[in-house]
């Protein structure tokens, strides 16, 4: 059912408008093609999910609600950051010709393999909210409290969204086999899925590490973090991604989409780094100064210790034990007072000019290279 469910909803979906001649290329190219892709997107995992959470219904009621849940956590919004980079990557390849249903399982794959890596890392981070709701472990946890459940409600929530997270593992490679390639070349996509799994999987254990060893970290170290744990899922591998979906494995085209994913990644984690201290919480839908409040590792504060003078460092030293809001907005005041903010701003600029640079003289379709001159900005300035 699940497999008839995604093949009919991916036809469904139509080539999007191309942009007007008047239009800014790069907002025009971006607002033709993205609506759609996300929809196309949205629309695919709602099939798959829905046919998903009926099998588990009929093992036992309890499951349908936990299956529900690990759905919900799934649909519950976000901005499709790393199906949109791997459309790219394709489209670079195909141009407009390619059919987007034929790799609509695939690209939306990557929605579940990122909230399988978002509700695990919410339990490693005691996290409270996330998109604005509580996190998959707290929202379980109230349940079992209202249900009146024996034992201990946060070890029954961490343990239930552990599960979810693994549930969102299994659903992505599901789904991702829907996709109508030939068999070699989902072969090779799966190596190259893989090959992101457990980059990022590194990147999560360095960063867990960096918690427990911040007297041992470095900016140099934060950076790896940042390249492992969020430029190869978010950005470098699902380009490659998208690629390998093309038929494309090695060549100029691989070699700038890896610059540019490596660039992107990072500035996308460095933006990250500050939204975690400087963020509306309205717009980010996570409390402000939780890097703070936990004394997490981040390229900002590692640079802002650096750079910090002995009165600086031994108020940066408390990072990581303050809990009140005045306390949390005095020492994001610090961090700034540093210089460690005006130094991650121009890293990230640095990074995105990178990027650029690297599209330029990439042998990839123009409609393709322009949405990722658009994205390298987008990515990177945003504000959630």
């Amino acid at each position: 059912m699940a497999n008839d469910a995604v093949a009919g909803n991916a036809l469904r979906v139509v080539a999007p408008a191309q942009p007007e001649a008047t239009d800014d290329p790069v907002n025009g190219v971006l607002a033709a093609f993205t609506k759609d892709l996300i929809t196309g997107v949205d629309d695919t995992l709602a099939a798959f999910l829905a046919a998903e959470v009926d099998s588990l219904t009929e093992i036992d009621a309890a499951m349908g609600g936990f299956a529900a849940s690990a759905r919900d956590s799934v649909l519950a919004g976000g901005k499709r950051v790393r199906p949109t980079f791997a459309y790219w990557g394709w489209r670079g390849v195909v141009g407009g010709d390619g059919p987007l249903p034929s790799v609509l399982p695939a690209l939306a794959s990557l929605e579940l393999l990122h909230t399988f890596a978002l509700v695990h890392d919410d339990v490693m981070d005691a996290s409270d909210t996330r998109r604005g709701r509580p996190t998959a472990h707290r929202a379980a946890a109230a349940r079992h409290r209202s249900a009146g459940h024996t034992g201990d409600p946060d070890r029954y929530g961490e343990a239930v969204a552990v599960l979810i997270g693994d549930l969102c593992m299994v659903w992505a490679d599901r789904l991702m086999a829907h996709a109508a390639l030939p068999a070699d070349r989902l072969l090779d996509v799966r190596r190259c899925y893989d090959q992101m799994r457990v980059e990022t999987v590194a990147g999560q254990f360095l960063d867990v590490l960096g918690e427990n060893d911040a007297a041992n970290w470095s900016v140099d170290r934060a950076l790896r973090v940042a390249r492992y744990k969020t430029a190869s899922y978010t950005v470098q591998r699902p380009l490659l991604f998208g690629a390998c979906l093309a038929g494309v494995l090695d060549g100029p085209l691989i070699a700038a989409y890896t610059r540019y994913g490596l660039a992107v990644g990072e500035a996308f984690q460095l933006r990250d780094d500050l939204l975690g201290v400087y963020g509306d919480p309205v717009t980010t839908g996570k409390p402000a100064g939780d890097d703070l409040r936990t004394g997490k590792p981040t390229a900002l504060l590692m640079l802002a210790r650096q750079l910090a003078d002995p009165a600086q460092r031994r108020a940066l030293d408390r990072a990581g034990s303050v809990t009140g809001a005045g306390e949390l907005a005095r020492l994001a005041d610090l961090v700034r007072d540093t210089g460690a903010a005006a130094r991650v701003e121009r890293m990230i600029s640095e990074r995105v000019t990178e990027a650029l640079a690297a599209l330029d003289t990439a042998p990839i379709d123009e409609t393709a290279r322009t949405a990722l001159t658009g994205l390298a900005t987008a990515a990177t300035a945003r504000r959630s």
